[in-house]
């Protein structure tokens, strides 16, 4: 009791470590200020038409220094580099006249029609890049003269290139059988328990969200249905952080909902439930498939205004209200958990929002978290018991580890309510939305 009052003896930490499994994709819009500099090195160069010393500055830009995504290395105005993207691996050469980088998607041993006829389909998509058969290797190739290789036209141009790559080569093999993979050998495997729990707990979200749809009114409930479904997604989307076809599977039931057209709530929701379905009776050799870790350059979506995020959290608590006021308290935390898991889907997030975010996860999960091997347990469902010490010391961490990028971010946890889970996800998602983003 004394050391609590006076602070008497070694001061305990604020929390144990937090697990060291990544979740979530992969957001390039987190690049220190020396980073960012880079760019502004890059275009310089590029105007003064210096330019190898320019790409020196444009890849040092991509590079991320922990993850080690890039591979450079210049002789005088000739220089080589290589950058992963997924299950890819984009890898290119310049010279004082031109820059050319090459992605391998997978062989074709034979020749095949209709793959070419989808190929043809899809290069009328592509702005900067192009698809490529050399012998049986299907490629794609982007290639530019140094003198109009300025770096957005660089970024852009690899961008489409890479993440176009890393998105079709699983989708081209899947759908003909004459293409065999290649080029993927560097994707990282993850241990075999690691995804026995990622599948057990998907499994177990997927049947908790259809059950709980089972017994309600598809007309009455519709727009709860429609949170419940999307926020499953984005919830297997960032915790189980799937790659390849399951990927673009998720991104395919989302859509469903998104797709502009007449239909109503009531028929997208039933199309959407009959997707998961499908999911649910894969096997699990099948989900094991796209399990595994990889490097990524580029971002895949974008970044937005932090009032995008912050609309987004306000409507969805608002609409949560009616659910928690009349009982429904399950279907109040997906919907508030909809508002901010849509944004760390959609968008490309400032990485101390997702660390809030991943806060904000661990407690709705812990028991997915602790399966992972995080000792840390916010929340303990069971008896509705939180741990808002070391909760509120974990917010106090984040916002000390960021705030000279962003000093005026406050994030008030006086405000937060711990009676429960709903009361206190509604509490910890309205002060997300109202943090100042401004940066130094």
């Amino acid at each position: 009791m004394f050391e609590k009052l006076f602070g008497w003896g070694k001061k305990k930490p604020a929390s144990a470590p937090e697990s060291v499994i990544p979740f979530g994709r992969y957001s390039d819009n987190n690049k220190p200020v020396a980073k960012v500099n880079r760019w502004t090195d890059a275009d310089n160069l590029f105007k003064e038409k210096k330019y190898p010393e320019g790409l020196d500055a444009f890849f040092d830009y991509l590079r991320d220094d922990i993850s080690k995504n890039v591979v450079y290395e210049r002789n005088g105005a000739e220089g080589r580099f290589e950058f992963y993207q997924g299950s890819k691996i984009i890898r290119g050469a310049f010279d004082g006249h031109q820059l050319r980088a090459e992605v391998t998607l997978a062989r074709m041993p034979q020749p095949s029609v209709p793959v070419m006829r989808r190929l043809l389909e899809m290069n009328f998509s592509l702005y900067y890049s192009r698809f490529a058969l050399d012998n049986d290797r299907l490629c794609m190739r982007f290639d530019s003269h140094i003198e109009s290789a300025n770096p957005s036209k660089l970024y852009y141009g690899l961008k489409e290139l890479s993440t176009k790559a890393d998105k079709q080569d699983d989708l081209l093999v899947q759908d003909f059988a004459t293409l065999q993979m290649a080029d993927s050998e560097h994707v990282i495997e993850i241990p075999l328990a690691e995804k026995e729990i990622k599948y057990e707990y998907l499994q177990k979200w997927v049947k908790q969200t259809l059950d709980t749809i089972a017994g309600l009114d598809a007309d009455k409930f519709s727009g709860g249905i429609a949170y419940m479904l999307l926020s499953l997604v984005y919830r297997i989307d960032y915790l189980v952080t799937p790659e390849g076809k399951l990927l673009n599977d998720l991104e395919r039931i989302a859509g469903i909902y998104f797709k502009k057209d007449e239909r109503p709530a009531v028929e997208k929701n039933r199309d959407m439930v009959e997707e998961f379905k499908k999911l649910q009776a894969r096997t699990k050799e099948d989900i094991f498939a796209y399990l595994f870790r990889s490097k990524y350059t580029f971002a895949i979506v974008a970044p937005q205004s932090y009032k995008a995020v912050s609309d987004s959290i306000h409507g969805a608590n608002q609409s949560m209200v009616w659910y928690r006021d009349n009982n429904y308290p399950f279907i109040g935390t997906q919907v508030t958990e909809y508002g901010i898991s849509y944004c760390q889907y959609s968008y490309s997030l400032p990485r101390v929002i997702t660390e809030l975010f991943n806060l904000y996860m661990h407690i709705n999960y812990s028991d997915y978290f602790a399966a992972l091997g995080n000792k840390q347990v916010y929340y303990k469902a069971a008896i509705n018991q939180f741990d808002s010490e070391a909760i509120i010391d974990r917010i106090k961490d984040i916002q000390e580890k960021w705030k000279d990028k962003y000093p005026n971010m406050d994030f008030k946890t006086q405000n937060l309510r711990f009676d429960n889970l709903v009361n206190f996800d509604q509490t910890f998602t309205t002060e997300m939305e109202f943090l100042n983003m401004e940066s130094k």
